[in-house]
């Protein structure tokens, strides 16, 4: 991992206005410093030297009237060591755990004085955030009083070593501090490790340190910068009822975390993975608790209901209701049936409610990409580079205020960088803008003058996931914006991984496009070939078909593409970013292999080829047109009809719309989008789905019906996820039993009485089998046809 920003150049005729000249600065630390206070004297001048070629030498008295300093400590030791700072420091009501105040003086000197230890850290990385950077020179704006403290008690993050990571399991110790440090500087209080043993396999190709010994090395990382070591620990044994798997699991947790130099908190989900009933999961975790107490005694336990069904949330409450004393505080995470709202009014107050939002994945996650295009769907995949400021702000102000405590969020390697940085920005201060947070990250980690351009890069980057992708021209623009200022990059910032992961998914999202228009064009010429079927002969159409779905010689998106590859060793080589399977060894594709589907065809054309190959098959030619017939009208429903492709926006008219994204993010009760059936490799339409999670149901309504004529029903089901579903008719009439849905893209049909019609109206209700666990995934419908019979 590169060092981060670098000089931008010789700084020859001096300082903007307004501007004071640090250059040739000197730094003064408060007498008898702690540990983590020192180390945020060595991170400023560390990173200082880093952006400028400026190391500040570090002096015990103050510069002379005109001379400049920088004077850095707790506020209480710099007006004890320094009484004239007194009326400068007073206290400005901002004085809260973690805070600080700097100010300039037109003495020349800037003070960074925090309101304790980790105020003198955070005091630190602000300043550097503010400063001007380049070749020998730095600067700081010359009226300057800021005094601020933390909203949020917790603002964390997963940093997780282990092989399902994209990235983390090739990191080394130095690039592990310089990570923690550059999360620290934006305000981060808190990481989470996870032990050698978890839900995932033992080693890594990538791994440059034994996994117990990285996780030492973390936690002692922790300890020298003095924030908070959370370690989320699952319990994944069969049978904790069980005397002997209990002191078995006693002593493995015991021996991990004993040889740990820090531990604040440990966290243990209910699920995702594991599966304990509360009534034995809860006994077992007192147990854990009094030997984490022993090992760490100042160490809490927190636990979550994730993945729990009905019933054991019934458990759960009545559990708490009685309020064991050993239990901290509760943790809202993925898979959870009810909100976080609903959560927080059912839990007593006594207990901390901490937030562990999903911010790594894109898609099958707590919070999707809302209407993600099936060509990102299908290559980008659940894990890629995911800058999403917008959806971010939105989960946070939605959700977080029902977690008073803070959150510390799951993450699964790099590709969420952004993402942790908006997370920790908003934790400290929820009413900040986020193109200000994006501007600050790109100033800070880019380059000084290139921060306000990569930081619009980085919200664009977003916007290209907004709608069809084939109307998002956009997409080009943000691609011409990233290709403007990688022309004008230094060598430093072609090598900073975080300039590569934007330049990455720029020409990813500019390739998809172009492959996208191209390949719908050319299904759109094979389908008018096919409608001149009854004129031309079946063989000829599906011969000129055929022809129209051929892969072209010459690529239109083959600077794109190639482009794409180049950055993608470059990422192996700066972060150990695995983005394919063959050529990185990345655990799965799934897991942030991106690279390894570029190629995943956005037509139907896989499936068309089957369906050339069954018809030409067919003895008779009659025969033969009435399948292509099919083929060419396969989205009309006749007249009198209505069909709807239920997973592209905009084609689903029927579809009954839930609680806005703002209000509901994580679709608790909303239907979504989704896609399954990649095995398959079905139509695009049957590809694509609209789903609802748990017990809400998905609905369709249709209005202004012929009150006199009969309907009957087709359906196609989406395959991501297995379950029984049930339908009904406007709440009272069953059309299909509860039983297991079909997985193999198959139409299914059920006539519709005529009672459920004779009003002019019908609504259709898909549910699954109430109280269930899990991810709450199963009720996915792809297409619906309503056909009027004749």
């Amino acid at each position: 991992m590169p060092a981060l920003a670098q000089p931008q150049g010789v700084n020859k005729a001096g300082l903007q206005s307004g501007q004071i000249n640090l250059s040739s600065a000197v730094l003064i630390l408060a007498p008898g410093m702690t540990g983590p206070e020192l180390k945020a004297s060595d991170m400023l001048l560390d990173e200082v030297e880093k952006r400028s070629w400026v190391r500040w030498p570090i002096v015990k008295l103050l510069p002379k009237s005109g001379s400049k300093g920088i004077l850095l400590g707790q506020r209480k030791s710099l007006i004890k060591s320094f009484p004239a700072l007194a009326e400068k420091l007073k206290a400005t009501g901002t004085e809260k755990a973690e805070g600080y105040r700097i100010v300039t003086l037109e003495s020349g000197l800037v003070v960074v004085a925090g309101n304790d230890a980790r105020g003198v850290l955070f005091g630190a990385g602000k300043l550097l955030q503010m400063m001007d950077y380049a070749r020998n020179a730095v600067s700081l704006p010359n009226m300057v009083d800021l005094s601020t403290s933390p909203k949020y008690a917790l603002r964390g993050h997963q940093l997780g070593y282990r092989p399902k990571t994209n990235t983390n399991d090739g990191m080394s110790v130095s690039m592990w501090e310089q990570y923690i440090r550059d999360l620290v500087i934006f305000g981060t209080n808190a990481i989470e490790l996870i032990p050698p043993i978890s839900d995932d396999a033992l080693d890594s190709p990538h791994f440059p340190l034994d996994p117990q010994k990285m996780m030492v090395e973390m936690s002692r990382l922790c300890k020298e910068y003095g924030i908070e070591c959370w370690v989320w620990y699952p319990a994944m044994a069969a049978n904790y009822a069980d005397p002997v798997t209990l002191n078995k699991e006693l002593k493995e947790w015991g021996d991990v975390l004993r040889q740990l130099p820090r531990v604040d908190a440990v966290f243990v989900p209910g699920g995702d993975p594991g599966h304990t009933a509360p009534k034995v999961f809860f006994p077992m975790l007192e147990k854990q608790t009094a030997q984490l107490k022993k090992l760490h005694p100042g160490a809490t336990m927190w636990m979550s209901p994730q993945g729990f069904n009905e019933e054991w949330m019934n458990d759960f409450f009545s559990i708490m209701n009685t309020q064991p004393t050993w239990l901290e505080g509760i943790v809202f995470g993925p898979q959870q049936r009810i909100s976080l709202q609903e959560l927080r009014a059912k839990v007593p107050k006594r207990y901390k409610m901490r937030f562990y939002p999903d911010i790594t994945h894109s898609l099958g996650a707590q919070y999707p990409v809302p209407d993600w295009d099936f060509a990102y769907v299908t290559t980008l995949q659940r894990e890629p580079i995911n800058p999403r400021p917008l959806d971010q702000a939105a989960i946070f102000k939605s959700v977080q205020p029902y977690a008073e405590y803070g959150f510390l969020t799951y993450s699964e390697g790099l590709n969420d960088d952004v993402n942790k940085i908006i997370w920790s920005g908003l934790g400290w201060d929820p009413n900040t803008n986020v193109s200000d947070i994006l501007r600050e990250y790109g100033r800070y980690f880019i380059g000084t003058k290139v921060g306000e351009s990569f930081g619009n890069g980085l919200m664009n980057l977003e916007r290209n996931w907004r709608g069809l992708l084939e109307n998002n021209q956009g997409v080009q623009t943000t691609l011409a914006q990233f290709q403007e200022l990688e022309k004008n990059a230094t060598p430093q910032m072609l090598q900073n991984w975080r300039f590569q992961e934007a330049l990455y998914r720029a020409y990813y999202d500019a390739t998809d496009r172009t492959r996208l228009i191209y390949e719908t064009a050319q299904e759109k010429k094979a389908m008018e070939y096919l409608a001149q079927a009854r004129t031309a002969g079946s063989a000829a159409a599906i011969k000129n078909a055929e022809a129209a779905l051929v892969k072209p010689d010459v690529m239109p998106w083959a600077d794109t593409r190639a482009r794409v590859f180049e950055l993608a060793e470059a990422l192996f080589q700066s972060t150990h970013m695995q983005l394919s399977v063959a050529k990185y060894q990345a655990i799965a594709i799934g897991r942030g292999a991106n690279l390894d589907l570029i190629d995943y065809p956005f037509n139907s054309a896989v499936w068309l080829r089957k369906r050339f190959a069954e018809i030409t098959a067919l003895s008779n030619e009659n025969d033969r047109l009435k399948k292509i017939d099919e083929l060419v009208n396969w989205a009309n429903p006749g007249q009198g009809g209505f069909y709807d492709d239920l997973g592209r926006p905009g084609s689903q008219p029927h579809l009954v719309a839930g609680t806005a994204y703002n209000d509901d993010p994580a679709f608790l009760k909303a239907p979504y989008a989704g896609v399954g059936g990649s095995r398959l490799q079905p139509r695009v339409s049957s590809a694509t789905f609209a789903a609802t999670l748990h017990d809400y149901p998905l609905e369709m309504f249709y209005p202004n019906l012929d009150k006199a004529a009969h309907y009957r029903l087709r359906i196609i089901y989406g395959t991501e996820a297995a379950a029984s579903v049930k339908l009904t008719a406007n709440d009272k009439i069953e059309i299909q039993s509860m039983r297991p849905k079909p997985m193999d893209n198959i139409p299914v049909e059920f006539d519709i009485p005529a009672e459920a019609t004779s009003g002019g109206t019908l609504k259709l209700k898909w549910e699954k089998p109430a109280g269930s666990g899990g991810s709450g995934r199963g009720v996915q419908v792809s297409e619906v046809w309503l056909m009027r019979v004749p």
